[in-house]
């Protein structure tokens, strides 16, 4: 054979069968991993035309020193701040204690906090008689996000109470790492027991379940 005929005979190395089974498998591992939102990209989205977004007052900048110490428990400046609420008076955090509570930070404009946030109400519903309470708080500006807040309320049929962070209070609570979605699974004395950053559609909502049954659990120890 000729190296005229080795050339044509030679198989491609990209074949259209094998670039789609390419494609399908960096799709399944993009889908089935954690994804988390940030401050650049909710500026990208306010880029994008006939999309628009709020600006995150929570949003603190990424910290490039050591990572602070991991919140034992909830400060005062946290427990005690009056946060604007989408109906009723405003959430106090403190007003919750004797209860398993789980505070989640997220936003209208993020895509993995859309996808948690119907797992939270399922967990909501299925604990609450229990003793545990959701707080959800938007780190968008609350004037400006006010009627899409509300209506992602309506949408999503949120069970829970809804409001929005400070810049204070979410800085606070994010300790540098300024990705949404975040969860705190709070325990009825008060102590952080577990914290989740990001949603992994197939791992995190029995995370969060199991957290949350273990903090409940612990009322017969105390």
């Amino acid at each position: 054979m000729n190296e005229v005929e080795k050339t044509q005979t030679r198989k491609p190395l990209w074949t259209p069968a094998r670039l789609a089974f390419t494609i399908v498998v960096l799709s399944l591992i993009a889908a089935l991993g954690v994804s988390s939102c940030n401050s650049s990209d909710e500026k990208r989205a306010e880029e994008i035309p006939g999309k628009t977004a709020t600006p995150a007052r929570g949003a603190a900048p990424p910290q490039r020193s050591a990572a602070p110490a991991p919140l034992m428990t909830l400060p005062a400046s946290i427990n005690t701040a009056e946060l604007k609420a989408v109906s009723g008076a405003p959430i106090k955090l403190s007003n919750y204690a004797g209860k398993v509570l789980v505070v989640n930070l997220w936003a209208t404009w993020c895509g993995p906090c859309r996808s948690e946030i119907p797992e939270l109400v399922k967990l909501h519903k299925e604990f609450r008689s229990q003793g545990l309470e959701i707080v959800g708080l938007s780190t968008e500006d609350p004037d400006r996000s006010a009627e899409a807040v509300r209506n992602f309320v309506q949408d999503f049929e949120i069970s829970y109470r809804i409001g929005w962070a400070t810049n204070e209070v979410a800085m606070e609570l994010m300790q540098g790492r300024d990705s949404i979605p975040q969860s705190y699974v709070i325990t009825r004395d008060g102590h952080v027991l577990k914290r989740f950053i990001g949603f992994h559609p197939v791992n995190t909502p029995p995370q969060i379940k199991e957290a949350i049954q273990d903090a409940l659990n612990q009322k017969a120890a105390d």
